[in-house]
């Protein structure tokens, strides 16, 4: 029986192919199960993919082959800059891992459906920016790993409840049980004792379930109280209600740029920009591309809005966004 493959999973199964890491690839495999024909003509297809899903996410969890019992308190982040989704259980955390990205977390109404990490990619203007869904964070219980994973992301969304009767108890309740394990939520990244255990979070409150009835009032609240303490945005992730205005919020909290690489007689690649801070210079851009390039670098030029394009720039030049830079060695 032929499989009757369609054109929308050939065209999953080329990105399969292209896919430059592993999370890429399961993206990839999980979309070409969701599209393939389901009958008796794909049925080996159908339990080949299944096997390459299964191993993937086995690779992804513990590090790759040769350490089958490891579980990393560690996301790779593949180059990306991480957020991580933390608050307390059945807020949404998943739904809305799943609205912002490709990924398909299990999604149920009862408590701790999350007991492990997971990534996804969201895309947004041609940022690429890793969305990490983590287990529930609550007083009766919490996964031991998960502060590590904290500590070492690059931001964070607390999400709440806002058709629960009392959010605030939720943001507070977070809020204080990292505290002791001096992880504090900030808005921005100064820390003020550099000397001092403390991990500062860049973080924004994210009040999910804003179609609520109970919504607008708990948003007032929260606003009034937390809105000089962290940037906010009301969401409801299951209708995908402000999605774009959290994506673009969350660029805002990271505070990047996009910066695109041109080889020298050649047009600049669109697909992916290399992401950096607000503040970057060209010899970060230079040390990005590779390491040497920053210590035999003769010359750069950039293309970009308001400049001389193609003027040559110095070591100390401050890089801004969408900026197009042709390294010369």
């Amino acid at each position: 029986m032929p499989a009757n493959l369609t054109p929308q999973y050939l065209s999953a199964e080329k990105r399969y192919k292209e896919a430059q890491s592993d999370r890429e690839r399961l993206e990839a495999l999980k979309e070409m199960y969701a599209l393939m024909p389901k009958h008796k003509g794909t049925d080996k297809l159908q339990a080949d993919i299944k096997r390459k899903i299964a191993q993937l996410r086995d690779d992804i969890q513990t590090g790759g082959k040769g350490s089958k019992h490891q579980f990393r308190y560690h996301v790779d982040s593949e180059g990306m800059p991480q957020i991580v989704l933390i608050g307390p259980t059945n807020v949404g955390k998943s739904q809305l891992l799943a609205a912002l990205t490709q990924a398909h977390p299990e999604i149920a109404d009862y408590p701790y459906t999350t007991r492990i990490y997971l990534p996804g990619v969201m895309n947004y203007l041609n940022y690429h920016v890793q969305i990490v869904d983590m287990p529930p964070i609550a007083t009766d219980f919490m996964e031991f790993w998960v502060t590590e994973i904290i500590k070492h992301a690059d931001a964070a969304l607390l999400v709440v409840d806002l058709a629960s009767p009392d959010p605030l108890s939720q943001v507070e309740e977070i809020r204080q049980l990292l505290r002791e394990k001096n992880i504090y939520l900030t808005r921005n990244e100064t820390n003020p004792d550099p000397y001092r255990p403390e991990h500062f979070i860049l973080t924004m409150i994210v009040g999910n379930k804003s179609d609520h009835k109970s919504a607008p009032e708990n948003w007032q609240v929260m606003q009034e109280l937390y809105e000089s303490e962290f940037l906010m945005c009301p969401v409801a992730a299951i209708n995908g209600s402000n999605l774009d205005e959290l994506k673009k919020m969350c660029i805002q909290l990271l505070n990047i740029i996009r910066v695109y690489s041109k080889p020298p007689g050649k047009p600049h690649s669109t697909e992916r920009p290399f992401i950096f801070k607000k503040g970057s210079t060209l010899l970060d851009f230079a040390n990005t591309i590779h390491h040497d390039f920053s210590q035999n670098l003769k010359f750069a030029r950039v293309w970009g809005s308001g400049k001389f394009q193609g003027q040559r720039i110095n070591r100390d030049y401050e890089l801004m966004d969408e900026d197009i830079i042709e390294l010369h060695i």
